[in-house]
């Protein structure tokens, strides 16, 4: 994680990583388990969400202190429940019958689901939990760099494969039913409502198991995350342990919020961290010549420069940050950032291969 902005500045590599494990520890963490009670527990339980937050991160505690075995316990056990349930829910939404379509209401639906998918931390999360994988395969035994990158691509492929399916038949059966619940329905209602219907009355049990093994697995990865970061970081004995104890602790204290709580304090900080970090993982798959200091510099401070105004209507003056953002292309639809960062990418790029082809001439 940390060579992930490293060429750009030692500090700040430091303080994005240190940024990017705080928000995952402090938001996407906690809210699995405020997700896990909604869902997974009141339905069935009359406890309080912090009863349940101090259970779930407890069992997270367990399971990822003993650092060897986490990425097989998911491996083997949690990963196949989630996928087989979730393929339940999705291909009996083939089958059932519904009302037919009615008109779609949304004016940008693709702009939409776009920062819909801010809030699923996925790009972010990908970032901590591809450090454990990696890690991961490595306490497996693998040391060729050749073998951990074949093994590594397979993976990557497989699961990109897995979500595309996953997401586009959520996404298909979603379209199917629109028809059958309000404009205003809640993200968890449609969710249910589609299990419901797909699924009959055996869909609660089942979406109440699905959602708190998803969950699960979400906040494990996370909470290893950040610990072998730490660990990695400070290299003192018992760095991780007492990582994993602060992290599932914090868990705790904010699972216990609504999830529509915390999903209102992310909204800001998603603003501005989700557009850095979706620039830096574009620019680290790009070909050397594409990433260069200058380069990488450049596209992240004009990223992060025309970012903020989107993060600061939330938390400073909507007026005043919504008339900025009338003098910036495209940020009326959240893409403010988008041409600033385009521009800035290849304009330190053309200026640094026009230097580099004259250097030998006036040599």
């Amino acid at each position: 994680m940390f060579n992930f902005a490293e060429k750009i500045s030692p500090i700040f590599s430091l303080i994005f990583c240190l940024l990017i494990y705080v928000i995952v520890i402090a938001l996407p963490s906690p809210r699995t388990a405020a997700v896990t009670h909604e869902i997974a527990i009141a339905p069935f339980f009359d406890i309080s969400p912090l009863t349940t937050s101090i259970i779930y991160f407890l069992l997270v505690f367990v399971f990822v202190i003993k650092r060897s075995t986490v990425i097989n316990n998911i491996g083997k056990f949690l990963t196949p429940a989630i996928l087989l349930l979730l393929l339940a829910i999705i291909f009996s939404g083939f089958f059932t019958e519904y009302e037919p379509m009615g008109t779609d209401l949304a004016e940008l639906p693709i702009l939409s689901g776009f920062f819909e998918g801010y809030q699923t931390f996925d790009a972010i999360a990908a970032l901590v939990v591809g450090g454990v994988i990696i890690i991961s395969v490595k306490l497996e035994g693998y040391n060729s760099p050749v073998e951990i990158r074949q093994l590594i691509t397979t993976a990557a492929i497989l699961s990109g494969l897995g979500l595309l399916l996953v997401y586009g038949g959520l996404i298909y059966n979603g379209a199917m039913v629109n028809s059958e619940f309000p404009q205003d329905v809640t993200r968890t209602e449609l969710l249910s409502g589609i299990s419901l219907l797909n699924l009959g009355s055996f869909a609660q049990i089942c979406l109440a198991i699905l959602v708190a093994l998803a969950c699960f697995t979400t906040a494990v990865g996370i909470v290893t995350g950040t610990a072998d970061f730490m660990s990695e970081q400070i290299k003192r004995p018992h760095v991780y342990s007492i990582t994993v104890f602060l992290a599932c602790f914090l868990g705790v204290i904010i699972g216990a919020l609504s999830v529509n709580a915390i999903i209102e304090i992310a909204l800001p900080v998603l603003l501005l961290v989700y557009p850095l970090t979706i620039v830096l993982i574009l620019l680290n798959v790009m070909p050397a010549n594409f990433r260069t200091r200058s380069i990488m510099m450049m596209t992240v401070i004009a990223t992060t420069l025309f970012s903020l105004p989107d993060a600061l209507k939330y938390v400073v003056s909507e007026e005043l940050f919504s008339n900025i953002q009338l003098y910036i292309p495209l940020s009326e639809f959240g893409f403010g950032w988008v041409i600033p960062a385009s521009i800035a990418f290849f304009g330190t790029y053309f200026y640094e291969h026009s230097i580099s082809n004259r250097s030998p001439q006036t040599e």
